[in-house]
């Protein structure tokens, strides 16, 4: 396990270390922000879109966040003399910390209630509560999440799992969604290897759609099973789809895929979220995650940009239980030198139209082995 040591930045920010097992016990220098910041401001808003009945978050404060800093000024590499950072440390292994330009938080509390019947809701809006935390999964500035070795990955998901549980039980929140942004392409503002953890004070719109359609079924089929777990047992039937396979997870690309690369990775057992996970499963998940991400980066000569999004059950009591685990693996690259942009039909319409079949994508997965593990891999230099 994880030594997990939680302390406050100088604005009043929660940070949490998560060090690897076996490394030494933080040093109380570690602990101390001593930088001088100002006092964190209040939340933006949310406001009701009337026309689809969704909540759009405000966050005009965002606009001033770092962008693209170079390697000495990087805001989550290991605290410096000449650069202080948002890590007092001077090395870490996994930290997680309050995001400082947050699109939602740090207050905490519930979105106005929906329009009563009758109502259209225009100029609805509240603050926009919440919680968004940044999670760097390394010290090192450079590489990728798919270099990262097993130990680390491991560590990784412990603090998915650990902040999934903490913030479903902050109060309004609704929704969990750790993910990562990889690459340029996908408009990324940090080139250190890191992900991010939205709490929602609602449930979110795909959340919403895929919800309803998965307690539907739940229904329909008298609770014996979710909509994901029947549709990973028929996946794993068929074969066309499977690119992995291992005793508690499998890989698929779905019959219906949006994205020219999409992969979704779903555990066999029926389980809401990561933090439902037992030991075993989320050791072997350290493995095939990362089997998966280096068989994507082998498709091309150059780094795969990708959002890896782990959908997990909405905290809402009518969803949640028919609610299942789930990574969905996404890139916009169709090509080596050509991506998908969103253009009319899928962006206005929401009607994707994929240029590749998800057999053949399935296929190219299978025929890829995974490349094997760096000599160098981003553990860090704590032992």
């Amino acid at each position: 396990m994880s030594r997990i040591t939680s302390t406050r930045l100088a604005d009043s920010r929660e940070l949490i270390y998560f060090d690897d097992p076996g490394t030494p016990e933080r040093t109380p220098d570690s602990l101390v922000d001593h930088r001088e910041l100002p006092a964190r401001g209040e939340p933006g808003e949310v406001r009701y879109d009337a026309l689809s009945g969704d909540w759009v978050a405000v966050a005009a404060h965002r606009q001033t966040r770092t962008h693209l800093p170079p390697a000495d000024q990087c805001p989550i590499c290991p605290s410096t003399a000449a650069n202080p950072s948002e890590i007092p440390a001077s090395d870490y292994d996994v930290v997680v910390f309050e995001n400082r330009f947050p699109s939602l938080g740090p207050a905490l509390g519930d979105v106005p209630p929906v329009p009563a019947p009758g109502h259209s809701g225009h100029n609805l809006k509240g603050a926009a509560y919440g919680r968004c935390e940044v999670v760097a999964f390394t010290p090192q500035h450079t590489g990728s999440f798919a270099e990262l070795g097993h130990t680390r990955a491991r560590t990784v998901i412990e603090a998915w799992a650990q902040r999934t549980e903490a913030l479903s039980a902050l109060p309004g929140i609704k929704q969990v969604f750790p993910f990562e942004n990889r690459g340029a392409d996908i408009g990324v503002t940090l080139h250190h290897p890191h992900g991010q953890i939205y709490a929602y004070p609602y449930v979110t719109p795909r959340a919403a759609q895929l919800g309803a359609v998965a307690r539907k079924y739940y229904d329909d089929v008298d609770a014996k099973e979710t909509l994901g777990a029947s549709l990973l047992k028929a996946e794993r039937e068929d074969g066309s789809r499977m690119v992995l396979e291992a005793k508690h997870f499998s890989a698929y690309v779905p019959f219906a895929a949006r994205w020219p690369l999409e992969v979704h990775l779903v555990p066999h057992r029926s389980v809401p979220d990561l933090a439902a996970l037992t030991g075993e499963e989320r050791d072997e998940l350290s493995h095939v995650y990362l089997d998966l991400l280096k068989r994507l980066g082998s498709l091309y000569p150059t780094p795969m940009p990708y959002i890896s999004a782990w959908h997990q059950a909405p905290l809402d009591p009518v969803l949640r239980p028919a609610g299942q685990l789930h990574l969905q693996l996404t890139s916009p690259r169709r090509a080596a030198d050509k991506l998908k942009y969103l253009a009319g039909s899928e962006a206005a319409m929401g009607a994707f139209i994929n240029d590749t079949t998800p057999e053949a994508v399935a296929e190219r997965l299978r025929s890829v082995a995974a490349a094997p593990a760096s000599n160098k891999t981003l553990e860090g230099t704590r032992a």
